[in-house]
């Protein structure tokens, strides 16, 4: 039995002995990130024997490695290789127990009160008040230590930067990041090797078994099993990490099924299991939050390596009619700086790593539309998704927006994340040289850490997945519980939104099946 402080009841490939696995539970949670863990343990809490699934590897923090190119190869999605079909957008997402909680920047921020309202409205989600989400965002934020930084955790090019905007009377924001006594390294995004990120892997996952779950790392689902409309439990093979074979069949029944895998997995595993799809909108209405990191060199080194990897936001201009668009400093460790601008191949390219330590970086992250998909055809994953047309003229007004305040900042010339090197001289280029930009497919260095809406949560079935309290429309007792359920690109970070949507499906699923909840303060 592998464990982590003896907190983790897990099992892995390396501990299944047997060729067959067949579990009976009150609760078979998909997926070990942010809306399964919570769920997992919110239930377990319950009294109520609870099983995690998940397709990732079991890796604990003392083997992160606090190398990106590493951390790649070993806690995401396809080797953090996933990506749209035309290949130029990254579509981050950790594959690891725990998640891209494991993986992420933990900036955290409440879901504006314009998208609530938006969604109730146009989707029928009455239910998701301002009032009801601001008693669970305070819980979550409790939970796992939501908290605006601290001034000693701002970041040296953070400092620049709020320079830069001081000199333009623009507005900043802070950065809140769900953190305990940060060790300011700014590995967030290869794992928290000393455990101050309050991912699921250190948080909701051990509270959940500290109430009687148990976990299965690889252990990829293959289909919901269901019986006469309802949930009864799922299929899945447990494989090998090392030879990528299946080392046993497993099933489980279970008469409630919580589908948490991520807005790529999520609608695929409905694919294969051919269900909860009578609205045609399974894997429909994908949007990920592309964005594009604007690298500014500087006459002396910076030395931006160490604070929070999130220090400030802009959001003078996120909501959609204010123009859709949130900047982002970013801490940018060396293999992210090689591959996030072009300065060509051989003696430029080499000249460009040299100053790798002038370089500070700041992204214009956009609100998109919901218009890709993501399908199953022919067995392959796809994600079928390009940029909009007006999306990128809100790209092209944020990159404006971008290259103005790092030019106040003192920064000698700029570098766009293009396929071609493109360079911004000064200040007074930034118009000719952005204006020039087309949206042409492979042209830009997009990536994106926040999918979301393949399983848009509404009230009316031939619309919508998934109805107001997290139930599929089609298919009682199988509720969904991650970025899937977002109706539409909420243009912030979505983790707060859905640890708070996860709790409230969680309250949900225990007043319709299990009686009083059992009130445990955590």
């Amino acid at each position: 039995m592998t464990t982590q402080n003896n907190k983790l009841n897990i099992k892995t490939a390396e501990d299944i002995r047997s060729s067959e696995v067949s579990i009976e539970a009150d609760v078979v949670v998909i997926g070990s990130g942010a809306g399964g863990a919570i769920n997992a343990y919110e239930l377990a809490k319950q009294g109520k024997k609870v099983v995690v699934l998940e397709a990732g590897p079991y890796v604990p923090s003392s083997k992160f490695s606090e190398m990106l190119a590493v951390g790649m190869g070993t806690l995401y999605q396809d080797e953090g290789g996933q990506s749209n079909t035309h290949g130029d957008i990254a579509v981050l997402q950790g594959a690891c127990v725990g998640g891209s909680t494991v993986v992420n920047a933990a900036l955290c921020f409440r879901t504006p009160d314009y998208y609530l309202d938006l969604w109730a409205k146009e989707f029928g989600l009455k239910n998701l008040t301002s009032e009801l989400m601001s008693g669970y965002f305070d819980k979550v934020e409790k939970n796992l230590g939501i908290h605006t930084n601290g001034a000693h955790e701002t970041s040296i090019g953070a400092h620049l930067i709020a320079k830069g905007l001081e000199k333009l009377s623009i507005q900043r924001g802070v950065a809140r990041r769900n953190i305990r006594d940060c060790a300011l390294t700014g590995f967030c995004f290869s794992g928290c090797k000393t455990d101050r990120k309050q991912s699921m892997l250190v948080t909701y996952l051990p509270w959940a078994c500290n109430h009687g779950a148990e976990i299965y790392a690889d252990t990829r689902v293959t289909r919901i099993k269901t019986k006469n409309g309802h949930a009864s439990g799922v299929e899945a093979v447990i494989v090998d990490p090392k030879t990528k074979t299946v080392k046993a069949n497993m099933k489980v029944s279970a008469p409630i099924v919580v589908l948490a895998a991520g807005p790529v997995q999520t609608p695929i595993i409905l694919q294969q299991s051919a269900i909860a799809n009578s609205s045609g909108q399974v894997g429909k209405n994908f949007a990920c939050h592309p964005t594009l990191s604007v690298t500014a060199v500087f006459e002396n080194p910076v030395n931006d390596f160490h604070g929070a990897t999130h220090s400030l936001y802009v959001d003078t201009h996120t909501l959609p009619e204010e123009g859709g668009y949130l900047l982002l400093d970013a801490i940018q460790e060396p293999v992210e700086a090689c591959f996030q601008a072009e300065p060509g191949t051989g003696k430029p390219y080499v000249a460009y790593m040299e100053k790798y330590r002038n370089t500070i970086r700041l992204i214009t992250l956009i609100h998109d539309k919901n218009v890709g998909e993501v399908r199953l055809k022919d067995g392959v994953k796809e994600i079928i998704y390009e940029v909009d047309d007006s999306d990128f003229e809100a790209m092209k007004k944020g990159l404006k927006y971008n290259a103005k305040i790092l030019f106040a900042a003192g920064a000698q010339f700029l570098y766009l994340p293009t396929s071609d090197r493109t360079v911004i001289e000064s200040a007074d280029d930034i118009d000719r040289v952005i204006d020039r930009l087309k949206n042409e497919p492979a042209r830009y260095r997009y990536t994106s850490f926040h999918p979301q809406g393949t399983c848009r949560m509404g009230a009316d079935p031939s619309k919508t997945v998934v109805n107001p309290y997290g139930e599929t429309h089609d298919v009682k007792k199988l509720y969904i519980a991650d970025a899937s359920l977002l109706p539409t690109s909420i243009g912030y970070n979505p983790s707060e939104t859905v640890y708070a949507l996860a709790s409230y499906i969680a309250d949900q699923i225990v007043e319709s099946n299990f009686g009083p909840k059992i009130d445990e303060r955590r």
